[in-house]
């Protein structure tokens, strides 16, 4: 008997979700499986929202941001009734296997799910933020760091313009790591990431330091510091009026927001999203269930669930040292 497969994509969108589902449509329709696409997440799932997903609806995905099926957040995925409703119209459809690309939020309401239905459900890492334990990269984190060093380097002509100090603020929730990869491949010169995040007054004294030494070697001339979202109490413009007020120097705050989450994925993410999808897939009928499907040192690899929302996944050590040695040679 063909197997029934539905996906989603949930949480927050990230670029080479699209790509995500192509993978699964064109996987599914090689192994001979029926497949439905769940739109708008969870909400989709607990208001029996379904399209059937077809090779038809893959022309042009592979380099389409955004999300086919559109996203959203379900808080009330959280409550037991929702989770036995969303059980009760999976059996209704016949679903074998329900695959959910997203983050960690996500994958909480996966395993939730998996208390009230027992049936097969996979994961595959859709976020920007790369947060997700398990894995070296997840998709759209590839597309969103291209994204934040292309604005930064805009930010970079003007603030050499104008001798300036710019803080950027990037995404990544909780988490450094699209700040710091951002940081390096822009060459700013001072990064705030959460991981390394000490006291206001220690962090604004070592900041006032690195800025009176480029002074002293170049004059007064520009400053990019790339800020992790959430990290500095009060928010951008509070360090940028503190900073403003011990630097003596013009501080402009720029807050690239949402612009991380769309365009069309680099080729990273796309061969990512697709690779993952086509493993997920071929497991489908398998007793392997409630894990996320990952990459691991070029080899996709099988997280349980509970595993992936596991808080404080360590930064990229070899990223961290090359942005520490930067800093250290040209302003010690």
């Amino acid at each position: 008997m063909s197997k029934r497969v539905a996906v989603l994509t949930s949480g927050g969108d990230a670029p080479g979700m699209n790509a995500c589902i192509r993978g699964v449509i064109l996987t599914c329709e090689q192994r001979g499986y029926t497949l439905f696409g769940y739109k708008h997440g969870y909400n989709g799932l607990l208001q029996q929202e379904y399209i059937p997903l077809y090779s038809s609806n893959t022309h042009n995905l592979n380099q389409q941001g955004g999300t086919i099926l559109h996203s959203a957040r379900c808080l009330e995925f959280k409550e037991t009734e929702s989770a036995i409703l969303a059980a009760k119209n999976l059996k209704a459809l016949e679903i074998d296997t329900l695959i959910v690309i997203g983050g960690d939020g996500s994958f909480r309401g996966a395993t939730h799910l998996s208390h009230y239905w027992n049936g097969q459900i996979l994961g595959l890492p859709g976020t920007i933020d790369n947060d997700i334990s398990g894995t070296d990269a997840t998709i759209g984190y590839y597309t969103a760091i291209d994204t934040a060093v292309s604005s930064i380097d805009k930010v970079r002509d003007t603030a050499d313009a104008f001798e300036r100090i710019f803080l950027v603020e990037v995404m990544g929730r909780h988490a450094g790591f699209l700040a710091l990869s951002a940081a390096v491949a822009s060459a700013a010169d001072y990064v705030i990431l959460p991981e390394l995040f000490t006291t206001e007054s220690e962090m604004l004294a070592n900041i006032c330091h690195q800025i009176e030494q480029r002074r002293k070697l170049k004059g007064t001339v520009s400053f990019i510091i790339v800020v992790a979202e959430n990290v500095w109490p009060g928010g951008l413009n509070k360090l940028a009026d503190s900073l403003t007020k011990r630097a003596n120097a013009e501080v402009r705050p720029v807050i690239l927001g949402h612009v991380q989450r769309g365009g069309s994925p680099v080729s990273q993410d796309r061969i990512l999203a697709n690779t993952l999808a086509h493993y997920a897939v071929n497991l489908v009928g398998e007793p392997t269930t409630n894990v996320m499907i990952g990459m691991v040192n070029g080899n996709p690899v099988e997280v349980p669930l509970s595993v992936t929302h596991t808080p404080g996944k360590p930064l990229l050590k070899s990223t961290l040292e090359c942005m520490q040695s930067i800093m250290n040679k040209r302003y010690a």
